[in-house]
């Protein structure tokens, strides 16, 4: 059968979720920061306004040129398009679950809460330092973890010198909160 009548597999256009990001769990609120959801936002607004219309013309250019079945411009484009649509989607979603949390609130706190930059340490005196963020907006490499992770939820509403149990594949560790910041709140006008 010749290509040109054979439907191209468009993927699982339901499946709206992120690769690589865990789904919410179910009756939670989206949580995130001022800066991730203006981070999130931006994202939306540069492949609305930017990535889109570029993808289309390039498309819609290779669309004049003939049999499409072996032109790449457009078979990639097309592809192209599929996920940056898959990802507004996913984005428009999230941001309009979204419930912004301003960690700053809780400046000078030491108490654990959204937002929070907790330092702990382990069984052996050994310290870490992460951030709680929200499921959208954390990166591993910067120290963040989402709040429904299990370090977070052992963590959450602890005060410093408090000791909570984190339950690990390893068995349970016990922790210590060594420190508890919060972002400073920005002046107002």
């Amino acid at each position: 059968m010749n290509k040109a009548f054979t439907k191209e597999p468009e993927g699982d256009d339901d499946d709206d979720d992120s690769p690589g990001l865990p789904p919410l769990p179910a009756g939670t609120k989206n949580y995130v920061t001022p800066e991730g959801y203006k981070r999130l936002r931006e994202e939306l607004m540069t492949l609305l306004d930017v990535e889109r219309p570029k993808v289309v013309e390039v498309v819609s250019w290779a669309a004049k040129n003939g049999d499409r079945s072996e032109n790449g411009d457009y078979l990639y484009g097309k592809k192209r398009l599929r996920e940056i649509d898959r990802r507004i989607r996913f984005l428009t979603k999230r941001l309009d679950i979204a419930e912004v949390a301003d960690p700053s609130a809780h400046f000078g706190n030491d108490q654990i809460f959204f937002g929070a930059t907790v330092t702990y340490a382990n069984a052996d005196g050994d310290e870490r330092t992460i951030t709680i963020k929200g499921i959208d907006e954390t990166d591993n490499l910067k120290g963040e973890v989402s709040w429904i992770s299990p370090i977070a939820r052992a963590l959450l509403k602890a005060r410093v010198g408090d000791e909570v149990s984190l339950v690990t594949p390893g068995g349970l560790e016990k922790l210590e909160v060594v420190d508890v910041v919060y972002p400073k709140p920005e002046p107002k006008a």
